[in-house]
């Protein structure tokens, strides 16, 4: 009689698994992303090439550009984070990417400026880290933010054209990836749901918390096209390469509201910059192409692994490698003599 229990209170726990296990699928499948239909998406196949499986897996081999690489970045300020000092590991803000680029044989350099400065202020604080750290070297540099107002490639922009770059180091290209050049419709957003009269008073609040406020302003779509564009063009010395990406959040994601906004205002997006306002560079040629399922922290590998945990139970296979990726821009830069 115990045995014929204990055989059917294990089929009964079996089911049960398998019932919740059907129904996590089932919901997994109505959040996880759906690269197909973001490829398909007319506004993508107007704005240049799509990628979509390129960056899946690391090749057995990438060329290495003979000049160092600059990556210009900005996490609170630092290469790495550490929140509980030498209790935790560090958070790092290229995650494997640095190291992978390295072993490739390239010479890495990471610049670090202040998250939430003017872009001007921000422009000088690069300078000066490049100055420092590259000094007599030809580089080329790669540029990525991790928020809005931290961004570097318009701060790169503002350094090699209005700074005339730093006097001691020949820049030879800036590649910029998730971009804002044109502005963000999430600038937008919020000052006019804030209001002119409350803008004071969030400035305020947020210096007392030591951020500083300088950037907000200049990320408007107007700011950025009727002041910082015009009055920052790109060096005929430099070549200018870039890269956007598009993505569907899941209803977990901290990018579900603010995808929805600038689809609306601006078409697809990475969930903080748009397609369209990352393409840069004089040639169809220089924008390198729009990563489909890929958001703005994947581009550093910060990927979200809830994520791709409910796309594994879909059947989605992993189709985005950060790391892979900038082995493979750093090809790019050799194949161009860079």
């Amino acid at each position: 009689m115990r045995f014929v229990y204990c055989q059917s209170h294990l089929k009964y726990v079996s089911r049960i698994h398998r019932d919740a296990a059907s129904r996590f699928r089932r919901f997994a499948s109505t959040v996880t992303n759906e690269p197909s239909g973001e490829a398909t998406d007319p506004r993508l196949g107007d704005l240049g090439r799509t990628i979509e499986n390129d960056y899946a897996s690391i090749r057995d081999k990438y060329a290495a550009p003979k000049n160092p690489i600059i990556l210009a970045h900005g996490l609170f300020g630092f290469d790495e984070l550490r929140l509980a000092g030498s209790i935790l590991p560090a958070v790092h803000y290229w995650r494997g990417i640095t190291e992978a680029l390295t072993a490739n044989g390239i010479e890495i350099i990471t610049a670090a400026v202040p998250p939430s400065a003017s872009i001007e202020e921000r422009a000088k604080a690069l300078g000066q880290q490049i100055r420092e750290k590259a000094a007599g070297k030809t580089v080329n540099i790669i540029a990525h933010s991790m928020t809005l107002i931290q961004n570097r490639g318009l701060d790169a922009r503002f350094m090699i054209s209005r700074l005339q770059a730093p006097s001691n180091v020949n820049v030879l290209s800036l590649t910029t990836i998730a971009t804002p050049h044109r502005g963000s419709s999430i600038a937008d957003y919020i000052f006019e749901h804030v209001g002119d009269k409350r803008v004071p008073k969030l400035y305020k609040l947020l210096e007392s918390m030591q951020i500083q406020t300088g950037a907000f302003k200049q990320l408007t779509r107007r700011a950025m096209l009727d002041d910082f564009n015009p009055h920052t063009p790109d060096v005929d010395t430099v070549r200018y390469f870039s890269y956007g990406a598009s993505a569907k959040p899941p209803i977990w994601s901290v990018f579900r509201q603010s995808e929805r906004i600038i689809m609306e205002k601006e078409g697809p997006n990475d969930g903080l910059v748009s397609v369209a306002s990352s393409k840069w560079g004089d040639n169809s040629s220089d924008y390198k192409g729009t990563l489909i399922g890929v958001n703005h922290l994947d581009l550093i590998n910060w990927t979200n692994q809830l994520n791709w945990f409910a796309r594994s139970l879909v059947g989605q296979s992993r189709k985005f490698n950060a790391i892979a990726f900038y082995l493979d821009i750093a090809d790019m830069l050799a194949k161009e003599g860079l």
